[in-house]
């Protein structure tokens, strides 16, 4: 979690709510500008209007700006129009805005095309969320519209459903009353959807834990100076089966960093976190990020943690939990090492999980790139961007399976992309330990920060083919300085269409030898690593690749529903042009047959390549070629 502080969003919105006690003010006498998705006719949050002399109003969870200015009723008014990851047209002079006349009592309404596959859908944390909703005498989706548990804005969020709720913790949070807020963990519970919670479409319905003066009380002071912070929040049970609900604690210095580190628990009764474990300070593994559970291929059950990539796992139990040297991290280090890398026999990277060593990190990654032991592509802490073939620093995301895609899904910030970090990446993999690989962007920003994404993978609808997820929205490490008033320095809630045809990414296709020949397959083989990808699903430009029955070689298919996997048929309408030609080859004087994308001829023996390709693939990471 990241820690900052502002006096001007609290003292903008101090003022601004200060009007939503004017009963005096009829609703008719304002002017409703109302802004929606070009594609669902759904109220977009977060869209700055902007008058020619600089007046700048944003449109609420609903979609709605309520205008009233003395002096510019009745009147034509230019809106600039503007929102991360949206856009409306140009007129004739280049300005993307609108004229409209401001007479009270009516409403506008703006169409946005959305960029972002993603789609915003409301505000969760801070106050005025559905200010203008409400100056237009509008109805509101959640029971506290304007002002919860006195929170002004709050940091990155951690979730679990504990007891039949589900339980929200959050970092440090601002109040109307000073710039210094709770700084100790604040919480609420809400009920889950179809159990009395509302539809995650809607809103969250949050009862906050509040002190004596209504703020949001503490839930985890730790001793010692400096903020609380938890994550890795997870229910395991003790050995007599009991659930407990537990997460990582760390207390910060000023300068951000991490001085003291343990484990806590929840107290029911209190209602609050007691402390349970300190952890040496030189401890290499820890919990770490958004849990999930997992019976591994040795038939046990883990909690990984996605603290970025899920690097780092643990039995999925109460002494495990508590006991640092039980921790395992995933690495391609030779045990004992740290630089000896361990290979396959095809020459891809060999990871296993190692205990007693940290998780490796990206001073250390690109130490090893460097020193050319890897390629800048191979790495662990990259995914590679679907579109360009590039690589992609990933920063702090959450893993959870998914039913209808059934494979992992990742949703996951980025570090130094087209902002600090303001870019969403979604990923998917058949197994946590991945392979990860190939990523489509799915929510980007202008010059502001929007980290630390978490899915709810309980909110999911339509049989899992809708997933929600929101991250914190904030100007800190952006470089922007003009926060955005209500937003900044909160939680904005997205959902995503995974049925989207963007989203069909390529995933790892095996080759398994046998007697009849080989056998290709999109399902993960533990003794074998992916020869290449493919796409598991038809797409524009795409083309089905199936198997001969009578003579076992791959061929192309009329019919998608019999296909293994899906090759491009022309990357530079994809505008993929680094994806390489999967051609067939031949051994000379015996038949044999094996399916390759280099060009160089297979060893032992002579061949000979097919004159024109199956398709087009997705390379292994180790072999990617992207011109700068």
């Amino acid at each position: 979690m990241f820690s900052r502080h502002s006096i001007l969003p609290a003292l903008l919105l101090g003022l601004q709510l200060g009007a939503l006690g004017q009963a005096q003010t009829p609703s008719s006498a304002w002017f409703a500008i109302r802004v929606v998705d070009a594609e669902t006719g759904r109220g977009v949050p977060l869209v700055e209007l902007e008058t020619v002399n600089h007046q700048r109003f944003y449109t609420d969870s609903n979609g709605l700006v309520a205008f009233r200015e003395p002096g510019l009723m009745d009147r034509q008014i230019f809106f600039h129009v503007r929102s991360h990851g949206y856009e409306y047209p140009k007129d004739s002079f280049g300005y993307r805005g609108v004229r409209l006349k401001t007479v009270p009592g009516t409403e506008a309404v703006l169409k946005l095309k959305r960029l972002n596959i993603a789609e915003r859908l409301y505000r969760v944390t801070g106050a005025g969320i559905y200010r203008d909703s409400r100056l237009l005498g509008r109805s509101a989706p959640i029971e506290q519209p304007l002002l919860n548990g006195l929170v002004f804005g709050s940091d990155s969020v951690v979730t679990a459903v504990y007891r039949g709720k589900l339980h929200w913790f959050w970092g440090d949070t601002n109040r109307p009353s000073y710039p210094l807020g709770n700084f100790h963990v604040p919480f609420a519970t809400s009920l889950l959807p179809g159990e009395g919670g509302l539809d995650p479409v809607l809103g969250v319905n949050f009862t906050y834990a509040v002190g004596k003066n209504g703020f949001a009380k503490e839930a985890a002071r730790m001793p010692g100076k400096g903020p609380t912070w938890i994550d890795g929040l997870v229910v395991l049970p003790d050995k007599n089966r009991r659930p407990w609900l537990l997460a990582q604690y760390v207390k910060i210095k000023s300068s951000l960093t991490v001085y003291e580190r343990g484990v806590v628990q929840f107290d029911d009764e209190r209602q609050q976190f007691a402390h349970r474990a300190m952890f040496p300070k030189d401890v290499p593994l820890f919990p770490h990020g958004h849990p999930f559970l997992h019976r591994a291929e040795d038939g046990r059950e883990y909690v990984y943690f996605a603290g970025g990539m899920p690097l780092v796992r643990v039995r999925a139990n109460l002494e495990s939990y508590l006991d640092p040297s039980r921790y395992e991290t995933r690495t391609f280090l030779r045990p004992g090492t740290k630089t000896g890398v361990q290979r396959n026999p095809d020459g891809s990277l060999k990871l296993d999980w190692q205990r007693g060593r940290p998780k490796m990190d990206l001073n250390q990654v690109n130490k090893l790139v460097s020193d050319k032991k890897i390629s800048a592509i191979e790495s662990p802490l990259h995914l590679i961007d679907v579109e360009t073939g590039k690589p992609v620093l990933t920063q702090h995301g959450s893993v959870y399976w998914n039913k209808h895609r059934q494979r992992w899904v990742m949703v996951i910030s980025q570090s130094f992309g087209s902002s600090m970090l303001g870019e969403i990446w979604f990923a998917e993999a058949a197994r946590p330990e991945g392979p990860w690989v190939y990523a489509r962007k799915i929510v980007t920003h202008d010059d502001y920060s929007f980290y630390n994404p978490k899915q709810h993978p309980y909110f999911a609808k339509d049989g899992s083919r809708v997933l929600f997820f929101e991250a914190t929205y904030t100007f800190t490490f952006s470089g922007n300085k003009h926060p955005t008033p209500f937003y900044d320095y909160n939680q904005i809630m997205y959902r995503l269409q995974l049925d989207d045809p963007r989203l069909n990414l390529p995933v790892p296709v095996y080759e398994r030898p046998g007697d009849a020949g080989s056998s290709f397959s999109t399902v993960h083989h533990s003794d074998t690593a992916p020869r290449f990808f493919a796409q598991p699903r038809p797409g524009d430009g795409t083309v089905a690749i199936g198997r001969n029955e009578s003579t076992g070689r791959l061929v192309r298919l009329a019919k998608a529903a019999d296909a293994l996997f899906h090759a491009a048929t022309d990357p530079d309408a994809l505008g993929q042009r680094y994806l390489l030609a999967l051609h067939e080859w031949t051994r000379v004087h015996q038949g044999q047959t094996i399916y390759s994308y280099g060009t160089k001829p297979p060893a032992n023996g002579e061949w000979q390549r097919s004159d024109k390709p199956l398709g087009h693939v997705w390379p292994l990471p180790g072999e990617l070629k992207v011109d700068e």
